[in-house]
């Protein structure tokens, strides 16, 4: 009996392959009416599944672009301010650039020794009439020290310009009177005709002065050099140009406004002069 039992099972067992094979060929043509039921109650969960798993696989999908986006939005901004940077120093590299320049010209014709000096303050107001540097006795600075700075003139020469003295020492900072202050009187003399004269700074930061010969033969646009009189000031530093000059008949000497070489509003670092270049 357990023989032909076992014979039974084998033999159902290959009759339901047979028919799965049957109903699973692809020659088939049609499908049945219970695999037709089947779909039907089938079909609405595996749509229903698939959308929830659309829409979960969206969604964390959309969570790690969020996280993308966010990484590479705090990227862009440390980007941006880096390169702010390096824009802000190239622009202060190329505006500074000509000045340099100019200093490196005059360091190199000039028969003075210098020292570079940084001002590190001023007196209230929009000039640099009256201002601090950072060096001192311990340099070698000594009041009455003369300031100066490199200026271009026309055709691209490069002088030094004149810009104050020092009025006090430490041991380590200077005080510096400007020669646009009012209570600075500077001797010069007209390039072109060598007449000399007195300028004085004001309150405003202009410079007027007078000429010592009421006839003398000048005219706008005159170049003045230090003359050396009263040895306050070394003889032969660029001062500046006449920009006006003012002659009334009944006047007994005539007068004249200055344009200063240095921007007095813009200064940052100057040069001190200490001594004399014996090799020059």
């Amino acid at each position: 009996m357990k023989k032909y039992r076992s014979r039974m099972i084998v033999a159902l067992v290959a009759i339901i392959l047979i028919i799965i094979i049957g109903l699973t060929s692809k020659d088939r043509q049609n499908m049945t009416s219970i695999e037709n039921l089947t779909g039907k109650i089938v079909t609405p969960f595996q749509k229903l599944f698939y959308t929830v798993d659309q829409k979960i696989t969206n969604t964390i999908k959309s969570v790690t672009n969020i996280f993308k986006l966010k990484e590479e939005n705090e990227r862009m901004k440390a980007e941006i301010l880096r390169l702010k940077e390096e824009n802000r120093k190239m622009e202060d590299i190329i505006s500074r650039a000509e000045y340099l320049k100019n200093e490196a010209i005059m360091l190199q014709k000039s028969k003075y020794a210098f020292i570079r000096s940084k001002i590190i303050g001023k007196d209230p107001g929009n000039w640099f009439d009256r201002f601090i540097i950072d060096k001192g006795r311990k340099d070698g600075v000594q009041e009455g020290s003369i300031i100066i700075k490199a200026v271009e003139l026309d055709g691209g020469i490069i002088e030094e310009g004149l810009v104050g003295k020092v009025i006090e020492v430490g041991d380590n900072w200077s005080k510096v009177l400007t020669i646009i202050d009012e209570g600075s009187k500077v001797s010069f003399k007209v390039i072109r005709t060598q007449d000399g004269g007195i300028l004085n700074g004001s309150i405003s930061g202009e410079m007027s002065g007078y000429l010592f010969d009421s006839n003398s033969d000048i005219v706008e646009g005159d170049k003045l050099i230090t003359s050396g009189l009263g040895e306050v000031f070394i003889e032969g530093l660029y001062i500046g140009k006449i920009k006006k000059v003012i002659k009334k008949e009944d006047d007994l000497v005539k007068r004249i406004l200055v344009e200063p070489s240095i921007n007095f509003k813009k200064l940052d670092y100057v040069y001190v002069i200490t001594g004399v270049n014996e090799y020059k």
